[in-house]
């Protein structure tokens, strides 16, 4: 424990930086839901008037993205631009895996909010 209350633990900031990630998916696969899901469905063959009903969050879409993009951006501010502090030997931070798991949920969440944006460009490709 420091003496300085506003200096964060490390364990708080690998928390913070998967939290972030984990909200940065989740805003992308609800922006992503109303546009890339029944393109995705309906390439593997799979039909049904369920799937006109995910078109339903196409208004929500804006505000799906902007929130993914926020956390997205300060995840990615959390993993590329905060300095980073020393973990404990053997602790979950120290490992090199959990930042390559974080840094790929960011990247994989950036990709889909970037296609859910851009759709109505290559989606016409597809049909």
């Amino acid at each position: 424990m420091t003496d300085n209350p506003h200096e964060t633990r490390p364990a708080d900031t690998t928390s913070r930086k998967g939290w972030l990630a984990a909200g940065g998916v989740l805003g992308a696969l609800l922006a992503s839901a109303c546009c890339i899901a029944p393109l995705v469905l309906l390439m593997l063959g799979i039909s049904g008037a369920w799937i006109a009903t995910l078109t339903a969050l196409e208004p929500y879409k804006p505000i799906f993205a902007v929130i993914a993009l926020g956390f997205i951006a300060a995840g990615f501010w959390q993993v590329y631009f905060r300095k980073a502090k020393a973990c404990a030997p053997g602790s979950y931070c120290a490992r090199p895996l959990s930042m390559r798991i974080t840094k790929t949920a960011l990247w994989a969440a950036l990709a889909l909010v970037l296609s859910a944006l851009t759709i109505d460009w290559w989606a016409p490709l597809f049909y």
